[in-house]
């Protein structure tokens, strides 16, 4: 089916009687006929929560970034985050597409609704959003009764590693996404919460917005006893495996001088799904190794 028929056919026809309406993360109204059993996920969290809840049946399409778990890559692929292909997305005959705010362009979302193709878009930067989030993917799948012992098991590994660091001095961190330019976690990127439930203190928690370009003396000058740096490789990026030779140059940093400079999986920690918890365990293990001996 073409893109143009497909248009035409979502502007004629009318929306289905009785049809239920279910809100998304961003209060929009989403009209669904019935409980969708043919989705296309954009977002690797949500492919991941799908999985996690045992509905992966109803997946009829994903991203090229939704690879986890590994028969995720099973499921056809209809093109990157950014750049989804529509006509492939058609062809699939999707009952719902699930995108996001953030990775999603706004254009994709606008050409769907045009086509007449539902669209839920999911949005998180707190460890609660994330829950939900999980939780609203239940419902949509049909897996409520999933939802409750998968979010409980997260919760119960989140306390427990805040059980863990609470007595312990919370050292300053420095999370680096990416080297040139520096982009650094801000106020409202959920990696500065997981950093302080790891026991750690982000020395750039007070930068505005989810993610920033930040100046290497700035972050020289706020001294970091902890630097992290995230590992693409596993994504595929041009720029793969952050460099480290650049740091352990500057000798005159807590970090440095301490030998605490460390590499972790980008997809891990990025991803506001059920892996939220191993991230947040790799993250604690990382800042404070006196924890989990």
């Amino acid at each position: 089916m073409s893109i143009a028929l497909a248009l035409v056919l979502a502007l004629v026809l009318p929306r289905p009687a009785g049809a239920a309406i279910v809100q998304d993360m961003l209060g929009r109204d989403v009209a669904l006929a019935a409980p969708p059993t043919r989705i296309v996920s954009l977002v690797p969290s949500v492919t991941e929560s799908v999985y996690a809840l045992g509905g992966q049946a109803r997946l009829v399409g994903r991203s090229d970034w939704c690879d986890y778990p590994p028969a995720a890559r099973e499921k056809p692929s209809v093109g990157g985050m950014i750049n989804p292909s529509i006509e492939m997305i058609v062809a699939l005959t999707p009952d719902l597409v699930v995108a996001t705010d953030e990775g999603n362009r706004e254009e994709t979302i606008v050409q769907l609704r045009r086509l007449g193709i539902p669209t839920y878009l999911v949005h998180a930067h707190r460890v609660e959003q994330m829950l939900d989030m999980v939780t609203r993917v239940a419902a949509l799948i049909e897996r409520r009764d999933a939802a409750a012992p998968l979010v409980a098991s997260i919760r119960q590994r989140i306390e427990s590693v805040r059980a863990r660091v609470a007595p312990l001095p919370a050292p300053r961190v420095l999370y680096v996404l990416w080297p040139e330019p520096l982009i650094v976690p801000g106020r409202t990127s959920h990696l500065t919460e997981l950093i302080e439930l790891a026991g750690g203190r982000s020395i750039t928690a007070g930068e505005g917005d989810s993610y920033v370009r930040f100046s290497l003396e700035a972050a020289v000058a706020r001294a970091p006893e902890v630097i992290v740096l995230a590992d693409h490789s596993a994504s595929g990026t041009a720029a793969g495996r952050q460099s480290p030779e650049k740091w352990q140059r500057l000798a005159s940093v807590p970090a440095i001088k301490a030998g605490r400079l460390h590499s972790i999986d980008l997809s891990i920690l990025h991803r506001y799904g059920p892996r939220v918890a191993d991230g947040l365990e790799l993250l604690a293990r990382i800042i404070h190794p006196e924890a989990f001996r």
